[in-house]
């Protein structure tokens, strides 16, 4: 008989706030995280102009970011990935002694990684003909954020990168689940973190028509009202930054340590488009959900709500869409879009907002999709503009990478 995933702890840092409780509040408020960008300073004719940032975080609590120990590591992605998976662990009463060190897992990933770090130094040696900092490979290298990780916790067991682009975070979470049934861990540090607002980054997605941006000759719109999934006047994602750290488990190893769980990581499924590079393909995305569901022991009508990865673009937010009508026909469950409020912070995002949706399972809510103009060829309830009181014992959490990356999970509240 294989092992159930629990979740024992998590924590998260996004545009909405950077401990748990603001971001909660903000959230079932109906706020949104996304503003001016203000991270770059970009000139007149640069085409992004609005963005989710992280408001900066006191350091002095927490030794391990302070000065010192951080010198080397510019890149922003190690100081927050470091604090999360910091406060998920103590969140979760896991303590990494060296007799269980052998069996913690660190799937922690990043889809964009330090890239602000190598371009800093190729900008370096243009302007200055100055040799790069030591550290600035290790700062870009994708899967060192997983290194760092396993650093500070002393966690020693397998260590991966899960890197599926925007899938990152909940890929994170499968991998996992199957390290913990494969007896390879007995503890899981999860999650994804990614600080992307780097300027190629951002005008690259502008040219890729992915970011948002107004119509030609609109006059730019407030920053809060930009990021619309599903609606009929959806103009593409809003670039944001975050991390988000889930501590899985065996439910062997939580009644072992005397640790309470409430939320089960149910059932999983991962497929691969192989087709277009970004633009996602319905038959493969359906495929990922229903095999999801199935992996669960589920029927489509015992899922109580979606988490939707609905990114606000024209074509990935109708494929989606077409996908859960598909699956659940005319019952479709309720489907909320957590990047209408915090936009979209790549691979982190879906690590962020799998910690909302069991926050939200474990106090019978489901948040708001914002910014929400019905689309008439999108026949979904979006929980529009507030968030809902809604009892959810199973939920259908949606990630969807370029590069035809699908990864879907079901998770379960535990009475």
């Amino acid at each position: 008989m294989l092992k159930k995933t629990v979740v024992l702890g998590y924590d998260a840092v996004s545009s909405l706030g950077t401990d748990m409780e603001t971001q909660w509040r903000r959230a079932v408020a109906g706020s949104s995280g996304i503003g001016e960008l203000t991270r770059i300073s970009p000139g007149r004719d640069f085409p992004v102009r609005v963005a989710g940032q992280v408001e900066d975080v006191d350091v002095k609590p927490y030794p391990f970011l302070q000065p010192r120990e951080m010198a080397h590591w510019t890149s922003p992605i190690f100081k927050y990935a470091l604090l999360v998976v910091h406060r998920a662990l103590a969140r979760s009463g896991v303590e990494i002694t060296p007799d269980i060190a052998p069996r913690v897992a660190v799937t922690f990933s990043s889809a964009v990684g330090g890239l602000d770090a190598i371009l800093k130094a190729d900008r370096q040696i243009i302007a200055e003909n100055k040799m790069p900092h030591p550290f600035a490979n290790p700062n870009s290298c994708i899967n060192m954020v997983g290194g760092k990780v396993s650093i500070l916790t002393g966690a020693t067991g397998p260590i991966s990168a899960t890197i599926t682009a925007c899938a990152t975070g909940v890929t994170s979470m499968i991998v996992g689940d199957m390290m913990l049934k494969l007896n390879l861990a007995d503890v899981v540090i999860a999650g994804a973190v990614d600080f992307p607002l780097v300027a190629p980054i951002l005008a690259g997605f502008a040219t890729m028509n992915g970011a948002y941006r107004p119509k030609e000759g609109q006059p730019h719109e407030s920053p809060e009202t930009t990021s619309r999934p599903f609606s009929l006047n959806r103009r593409g994602f809003v670039v944001s930054e975050g991390a988000g750290c889930i501590i899985l488990a065996t439910d062997e190893f939580a009644h072992a340590h005397g640790l309470s769980a409430h939320i089960e990581m149910r059932g999983s499924a991962m497929t691969s488009d192989a087709s277009h590079f970004v633009a996602p393909n319905l038959p493969t995305v359906q495929r990922c959900v229903e095999e999801a569901i199935r992996n669960a022991g589920l029927k489509p009508q015992d899922i109580s709500a979606v988490n939707a990865h609905a990114t606000s673009t024209k074509i990935g937010d109708k494929v989606e869409a077409d996908a859960l009508c598909n699956v659940f026909g005319k019952n479709v469950p309720p489907v909320s879009a957590n990047k209408s409020q915090m936009g979209h912070a790549m691979g982190a995002s879906s690590a962020i907002e799998t910690i909302f949706t069991m926050e939200g399972m474990l106090k019978d809510t489901l948040l708001p999709t914002i910014n929400y103009e019905p689309d008439p060829a999108i026949a979904l309830d979006c929980v529009a503009h507030k968030a809902r009181k809604q009892v959810q014992e199973f939920v259908l959490k949606n990630a969807f990478g370029f590069g035809g990356c699908n990864s879907c999970i079901i998770l379960r509240r535990v009475v």
